[in-house]
């Protein structure tokens, strides 16, 4: 039914400007204005993903975009300097490192919040 769709995704966010300048400055996101106010993250060989405003937004506590990369340690180290600050997780069979890195089953994965308070993440491909 769905298959040939062009499906998308979307989440929502407390402040369209600054997510808009997170997305696209700290991430290099091709990050543009959409219709009704919407934001639009354009990311190579997807539909974009929808960002909609939403006034009483509560951050997901699930993680809503993940980024494929090909150095988690580099990539996690870029983002530091760029001001992102990385999750900590201590549970017993899912911890992360010191340099919040993830080294369990799977692959290595660091995730960190958007200015909403939105999980995402970087895993190495």
């Amino acid at each position: 039914m769905f298959k040939d769709t062009r499906a998308f995704s979307g989440y929502s966010v407390n402040d369209i400007p600054k997510a808009k300048s997170f997305y696209r400055e700290t991430l290099g996101l091709d990050a543009r204005d959409g219709v009704m106010g919407l934001l639009e993250l354009h990311i190579k060989g997807n539909n974009p993903i929808i960002l909609y405003p939403k006034p009483n937004h509560e951050p997901a506590t699930f993680t809503v975009l993940n980024f494929p990369v090909k150095d988690v340690e580099a990539t996690v180290e870029e983002l530091k300097t760029k001001g992102v600050k990385f999750e900590s997780y201590d549970f017993e069979n899912f911890k992360t490192d010191e340099d919040n890195i993830f080294r369990g089953d799977g692959p290595y994965i660091a995730w960190f919040k958007d200015p909403a308070g939105n999980i995402l993440s970087v895993l190495q491909e």
